[in-house]
């Protein structure tokens, strides 16, 4: 019955919490962590044991991962980053035949989440406005652009005049010419959704991003606002979603009920400790829900409101290690 988080890095926060609601069962369960360089990797070093995997782009990631929970005795796997998310989802009926559960939502929803042209029309049909898309041809600026299939705001742009697009803005098939919402306008939020096994909404917990590091919040605050009835509306059934979806939106500052819809993340979130923390417990409600077979009733009034995490570094250390 041991539980694994993929792709560690440096999720230490999400390895503890399923740490502390472990020790808190009783259970004799560990918490393993993998990751290509597990040595490097500060989650590995904090789980109860740990083991390499291949890279995601190896032929062979989902045999060896299977054959790894099998001789580890691992029942559970939980996903952390989008790359995976897509081979897990593809993958879980292969795991589910040797016993062990992957908390991961239908190929189908995962398909809509990584292509942001399609979770944009997913909007459109939940009531929630999405950013209006330009052609290249014809476009407003300022304008932003992304990767329809990208992460942790990589390759993204605020183009402010023609002037500024370049030929490689131009030619890659990849990127969105989309409408620019103004921080100086907007809010921006994050929030973490907690789907049960049979795709209903438990819980819902907005988070305002204060400051974004790397692509990762790294100051937000709880907020018991419009948008967490918003979502409660309109989010209550999602064919396919299990566990912890985190998803974005922009908020006008002096009309909270403008809302945009930005992208869902079938996953959990880099900012998922300050949820948890607040009371929100999505680590809990997954070993009752696939350890313990257990029902999950509606968790919307859980969590503590005009909570504030700062987030700061802090140190791993890895004795004899040669490099």
């Amino acid at each position: 019955m041991n539980i694994l988080i993929t792709s560690a890095g440096r999720r230490v926060s999400l390895v503890r919490s399923f740490q502390s609601e472990i020790k808190k069962t009783g259970l004799k369960v560990k918490v393993f962590a993998a990751d290509a360089s597990p040595i490097l990797s500060a989650a590995c070093q904090v789980a109860d044991a740990f083991f390499e995997v291949p890279h995601l782009d190896s032929p062979n990631y989902i045999d060896d991962l299977i054959n790894l929970c099998l001789f580890h005795d691992i029942s559970l796997v939980i996903p952390t980053i989008d790359t995976e998310l897509l081979h897990l989802a593809k993958s879980k009926e292969r795991f589910n035949v040797e016993g062990i559960e992957v908390v991961i939502s239908s190929v189908e929803f995962v398909v809509k989440c990584r292509d942001k042209r399609l979770i944009h029309n997913f909007f459109l049909e939940h009531n929630v406005t999405v950013a209006k898309e330009y052609t290249k041809e014809d476009c407003e600026f300022p304008l932003f652009i992304k990767p329809f299939d990208g992460s942790r705001s990589v390759n993204t742009y605020i183009v402010r005049s023609r002037g500024e697009l370049t030929e490689y803005h131009l030619n890659n098939t990849s990127l969105m010419f989309l409408e620019y919402l103004d921080h100086n306008e907007f809010n921006e939020y994050t929030c973490d959704l907690y789907y049960s096994r049979d795709h209903k909404l438990k819980c819902v917990v907005p988070r305002k991003r204060i400051e974004v590091r790397d692509g990762e919040v790294y100051k937000a605050l709880t907020d018991r606002c419009y948008l967490n009835s918003f979502i409660k509306e309109n989010f209550s059934y999602i064919e396919g979603a299990v566990g912890c979806l985190t998803s974005q939106f922009f908020v006008h500052k002096r009309n909270d009920k403008k809302i945009y819809g930005i992208e869902i993340n079938p996953r959990f979130g880099g900012g998922y400790p300050l949820t948890y923390l607040s009371g929100a417990n999505f680590s809990q409600w997954i070993i009752e829900e696939y350890l313990l077979g257990n029902t999950i009733d509606d968790k919307f009034d859980v969590w503590e409101s005009d909570l504030l995490m700062i987030r700061y570094d802090d140190e791993v250390l890895v004795h004899g290690y040669k490099g």
